[in-house]
């Protein structure tokens, strides 16, 4: 089912209640140390102004505990927006109450207000709706463009939508089309790489990508345990013991479904953690006792590689190895490329995940992926197929 958007609803003239991530990293003098979050709103934020609403800016930052711990003030990234956007943006003390009824009647159309931390309030975790109903007095309509935590239900994502029209800015918008309607109907063949360390922080994703895809490439610390379930030594690499039969059961239902898995077939062992290990390369079912897997061979690679070719749709969450050592990174970099060059040919590429996002950054190969998810745990969430409760909350078409 398609959501609203900014451009089906008459803004000129409306007070905006716009829902953001902006909980950025910050030094211990508060400044911003990466804009990325702001950055990616600006085309919601740019587009609403131009309509004529004002706007009102309700984020979180932090994990405040006690009532209102300073260092988790929103005030530093009002400065800082003001200087990207390059217009002025008031600040509003607290997000509900007096100062900010105040600071949003007096707003006018083409100005910015951005309230304080809206977890200053225990209310908005808990979804209170007397709480979502106090932001809901501050404006005509409310904008969901806070991916980053569709995962969850708090007041001012899914609370609020009792009280106002909700509908999806750019960033949300994209995010649901591309791997909301790819998982729904994927151009094939399609392929799903999982990497990471753990299967326990994937097996919903793991799963349903079996459901769905025609080929998924298992790579990273994840894949010793399938390795194991298949009866190899895996010395002393990352191992969940507790998953092996889980592994099995993976293995069994993508056989059952047709679904081809490609396991590494070689690996890059160390006789160490650390970057300057002493390495070599060894079949995947003759890794060393005292020795453990850092990385995927370099046949493995090449099998990753032909996994990808002609494919149409994928889908790309976790590192092959430990890419953050140059020693450890090819496997990686070679997914890096193949995906990159998949998608010069036309096929559609969502990469999701800190780590598959930094491995593809140090490659400088970003720029030529289709969608770089944004969401963390509501990538992995939506990934699974799970329904997540700020994307249902928007208003239908």
């Amino acid at each position: 089912m398609s959501k609203k958007t900014i451009k089906d609803v008459d803004l000129k003239g409306k007070k905006v209640f716009l829902r953001v991530d902006y909980n950025v990293p910050m030094d211990e003098n508060q400044n911003i140390t990466n804009t990325k979050r702001i950055d990616a709103t600006i085309p919601t934020l740019s587009y609403l102004l131009d309509q004529g609403a004002a706007v009102i800016i309700g984020c979180h930052l932090g994990r405040p505990t006690e009532a209102r711990e300073p260092k988790f003030s929103t005030k530093p990234i009002a400065a800082k927006l003001a200087e990207i956007i390059g217009r002025p943006v008031k600040w509003a003390e607290d997000c509900i109450g007096e100062p900010a009824e105040k600071a949003a009647a007096e707003l006018q159309p083409g100005e910015i207000l951005l309230l304080e931390n809206l977890r200053y309030h225990k209310e908005e975790k808990k979804n209170n709706p007397d709480f979502a109903k106090k932001l809901a007095s501050l404006a005509d309509i409310a904008v969901n463009d806070a991916f980053g935590m569709a995962h969850r239900a708090h007041a001012s994502n899914v609370g609020i939508t009792a009280y106002l029209e909700t509908v999806a800015g750019f960033l949300m918008e994209k995010e649901i089309n591309y791997i909301g309607k790819t998982l729904e109907a994927p151009q094939r063949p399609f392929v799903g790489i999982i990497g990471g360390a753990k299967v326990s922080d994937k097996i919903g994703v793991i799963s349903n990508m079996i459901d769905k895809v025609d080929t998924i490439i298992i790579g990273g610390g994840m894949a010793h345990t399938f390795d194991k379930a298949k009866g190899y030594e895996v010395g002393t690499s990352l191992l969940e013991a507790d998953k092996i039969e889980l592994a099995k059961e993976l293995l069994a239902k993508a056989e059952a479904k047709g679904v081809k898995v490609v396991l590494p077939v070689d690996l890059v062992v160390a006789n160490k953690f650390a970057a300057d290990a002493e390495f070599k390369t060894v079949p995947v079912d003759q890794c060393p006792p005292d020795w453990m897997g850092l990385d995927s061979g370099e046949k493995t690679s090449e099998e990753y590689v032909k996994a990808l070719e002609g494919a149409k749709t994928i889908i790309w969450n976790g590192p092959m190895g430990v890419f953050e050592f140059d020693n450890f990174a090819k496997g990686t970099l070679a997914v890096a490329k193949a995906v990159a060059d998949a998608t010069d040919k036309g096929a559609i590429s969502i990469v999701g995940g800190g780590d598959s996002i930094a491995a593809l950054k140090k490659t400088g190969l970003d720029k030529k992926i289709s969608h770089i998810s944004t969401g963390g745990g509501a990538t992995l969430e939506y990934l699974e197929g799970k329904i997540l409760p700020g994307i249902d909350a928007i208003a239908n078409k």
